[in-house]
């Protein structure tokens, strides 16, 4: 069976992923553990030249191997995302892994098989192609969530995400099984022609596609399919656990966007009252939980599902029908800048608790920050700066994303929805506030104040660095980024 080259240079950063994963994974049992870096610096490399291609190639919708796979601005800018997160991803592991004693350049192997089923998941334009790039997504991230063998809570971890996201893939392919039985094919655009014929009168159409909104639901963490996160999050090695809180979601939303738009547009007024629903408790029941949380990486899991919440905003406006014109392309880009900014936020502050460990402290916890800014002031102004981007508080990164999304909820006609999501903001300011509190305003205690020492590497500066950076660069100019994902929105 041979491919035509054209197909074949349309997914060129695709090959490349996977090219340098396999090369990682050879190499890893010959390489000398003194030059086991070069292996992660050779990953980045990868995705710099990936990074160079798909942006150079940033056009007109171009599709591969019968239109099953598409490039399109939109799956570039899912791409551009990845690649950044994913570099970010690795340049903190590399400090990281040493000190957890699990340095295994077999790490970054799995790290970029599972950006490839990303890769292929945002430029699928058939449901199997898409739950092949899920799939090819989540087993290297069941690994990767136990990587700390030798920590019960890390397997348990890995075992409890590997059961439910194997069940959510399960009832995903049934969506997909269904569909086909409904529309003779798994294409998006046979798929969107079948629907506008039967309608959601065809009972098999309205199976497959709440099917297929459950398990994207598993994916995003939208309650009440959100069961696996808080465990998975605090249970995963810290730079494990920032990749899947920022990459895995964004790949997810970005197909299941692209999945509800273009296969189920015609139906859009009936899905979009259950994506509200999921909205509203995800808002809902993310923020209240991340309040009691003690853990900083818990509290983290649960604020990434109210993340998913506001995300899920984008999605309301897109579906919704309404008087004005352009809300579709007004909430698919407003989903979009807010997941880039949450990137950079939540990168940030999962960085600064990963160079937390120090002597007998494990760093994850609320009271590991006791007085941080005691000792520590410019680690503790950087999480001081995450943090009031989390909670949207301007000038910062976080304000500009829900400033878009509540502007677009207000277009169309939704206001009172952006009047909840901001009440929900101010309820995130609470738990995101005693983060600062503690490290401004408590002693540390004399074990604390012993341990000085931050396992802060050379890389580790560069990732934060970078992502305080972006936060503040969106936050006071976010111009360029806003035109970026505008042009790359789905129309």
């Amino acid at each position: 069976m041979t491919f035509p080259l054209a197909d074949l240079v349309t997914i060129l950063p695709e090959l490349i992923v996977v090219v340098a994963a396999c090369l990682v994974l050879a190499l890893e049992p010959i390489t000398p553990p003194r030059r086991k870096d070069g292996l992660a610096w050779m990953s980045v490399a990868a995705l710099t030249a990936c990074f160079i291609v798909t942006a150079s190639g940033m056009g007109d919708r171009v599709g591969a191997f019968g239109n099953l796979v598409v490039v399109d601005a939109y799956a570039s800018f899912w791409k551009l995302l990845l690649y950044v997160v994913s570099g970010l991803t690795i340049l903190l592991s590399i400090g990281y892994l040493k000190e957890e004693r699990i340095d295994l350049a077999e790490f970054y192997g799995f790290l970029l098989l599972s950006l490839a089923g990303m890769m292929v998941m945002v430029s699928g334009a058939d449901l199997l192609v898409i739950y092949l790039g899920t799939e090819l997504m989540s087993i290297p991230l069941y690994i990767l969530a136990g990587f700390k063998r030798f920590e019960a809570r890390s397997i348990e971890s890995s075992a409890k995400y590997f059961i439910l996201g194997a069940f959510s893939s399960g009832l995903l392919l049934y969506g997909v099984s269904l569909i086909f039985g409904a529309a003779g094919s798994t294409r998006l655009a046979d798929i969107a022609a079948a629907v506008a014929g039967r309608g959601l009168n065809d009972p098999l159409v309205l199976m497959a596609m709440m099917l297929l909104i459950v398990g994207f639901g598993f994916k995003v963490a939208a309650v009440p399919f959100h069961m696996w996160t808080p465990d998975v999050y605090q249970g995963a090695p810290t730079s494990v656990t920032a990749f899947m809180a920022v990459a895995s979601k964004a790949a997810s939303f970005g197909a299941l966007l692209r999945v509800m738009l273009e296969g189920f547009g015609g139906v859009r007024s009936n899905w979009t009252g259950l994506i509200l629903g999921l909205c509203l408790l995800t808002l809902m029941l993310g923020n209240l939980v991340a309040i009691v949380q003690t853990n900083v990486k818990r509290m983290l899991a649960y604020s990434s599902i109210a993340h998913a919440g506001y995300a899920l905003i984008g999605l309301v406006v897109a579906g919704w029908v309404g008087t004005n014109a352009g809300t579709v392309s007004q909430g698919t880009s407003s989903m979009m800048l807010y997941l880039a900014v949450y990137a950079l936020m939540t990168v940030g502050a999962f960085a600064v608790i990963a160079i937390l460990r120090r002597g007998g402290v494990e760093g994850d916890d609320l009271d590991d920050l006791t007085g941080l800014a005691r000792q520590h002031k410019g680690v503790a102004l950087l999480m001081l700066l995450f943090m009031v981007s989390l909670a949207g508080i301007p000038p910062t990164a976080g304000f500009i994303g829900k400033l878009y999304l509540f502007m677009g909820a207000v277009n169309a006609g939704l206001t009172w929805l952006a009047v909840v999501g901001l009440l929900f903001a101010a309820v995130s300011a609470f738990y995101y506030l005693r983060v600062v509190m503690v490290m401004y305003m408590r002693e540390p205690s004399p074990e604390q104040a012993r341990a000085t020492r931050l396992a802060l590497s050379p890389t580790a500066v560069i990732v934060l660095a970078f992502a305080a950076a972006g936060v503040v660069i969106v936050g006071v100019y976010p111009g360029p980024l806003v035109a970026f994902t505008s042009s790359a929105a789905l129309p």
